[in-house]
This record gives structure tokens, sequence and C-alpha cells, in this order.
């Protein structure tokens, strides 16, 4: 059976939080602090909404309870809760049962919408902090890991030079 595509652009998605969280893991808690203008806030705290924004995303399935991670969580429960994100995301695709194109009531967004859009949102929202991050590091002269699909295909094996 083939792996559809949005699960594995969930997947990136998640591999990219989690190696760019790995990356700063090096960082100092004051570089964990810098952020720069026009971003959503510091490194640590951008890390955080990602991985809030995750759970919430994920939440409107049923795969992640409430509450969600606190902004002001450190990095080790980022990664916890990054890892459970991880988790949520495979669990979901097992789901046969979901119809994507089907319209519900979110209570908790006061909307209703169809059940693919918080996936698109999942891996759209991600993307754009994970730039906002790079810009944080570049900016204050440190370097950025490659988070592209090709360094994550190459990452799976799913891409080799020849």
């Amino acid at each position: 059976m083939s792996t559809p595509p949005m699960l594995r652009q969930m997947r990136h998605d998640v591999w990219a939080t989690q190696t760019l969280l790995d990356h700063c893991r090096a960082l100092t808690k004051e570089q964990l602090q810098l952020g720069a203008p026009g971003t959503y806030g510091s490194i640590q705290k951008t890390f955080a909404h990602i991985v809030r924004a995750n759970e919430g995303y994920l939440n409107t399935y049923g795969v992640i309870p409430q509450p969600f991670i606190e902004l002001t969580a450190p990095v080790e429960e980022i990664a916890s809760r990054l890892a459970r994100v991880r988790e949520a995301v495979e669990q979901l695709f097992k789901a046969k049962e979901l119809d994507f194109d089907r319209k519900i009531h979110d209570e908790r967004r006061k909307l209703d919408l169809e059940l693919w859009v918080p996936l698109v949102q999942f891996a759209h929202h991600g993307r754009d902090h994970r730039s906002q991050l790079g810009t944080i590091l570049t900016l204050n002269g440190l370097e950025a890991p490659e988070l592209d699909v090709w360094a994550y295909a190459a990452a799976e094996g799913a891409s080799l030079p020849f």
C-alpha cells in the first residue's frame, strides 16, 4: 500500500521541526531567547508555538487531548511534546473512517470547516515559523540546517545520488 502524500507532508513537517530543534539544543539559554523583527518571538517561544499549534490541529481529530503545551515550556518539554505530535500524526492516518472532505463544526475555533483544512494548515504553519527561526539564527551569525524536502528525502533514503 502506498503512503498518502499528506502523511508524507506531515512527516516532513515534524522531521523539519525536530531537526531544527535538535540543532538549537546546542544553543545557550540566552541564544534561545534571541528574536528578530517580523518574527513570532524568541527561538524558544516559536518552537513552543509550533508544537502548541500542531497539538491544536491534531486535537480536531481527537488524537491529541488538551491541555496544549505552554509557550513558556523549556526545550526538553517541547521535544517531548513534539514526539507526541509525531505519534498522533501516524495514529491519524491509521484511522480509515476519516473523510477529509467532510465539514465539521469546530467549537474551539468557532467555525465550520472541512477536515482537510487543519492538515494543510499544519504544514503551512510549521514551514512559516521554521523559516522565521532560520532568519533569527542567520541574523545572529548562527547556522541553520537544511530542512527542505530534498534534505528530508535524503535522510529517509528516498533520494540517493547515483
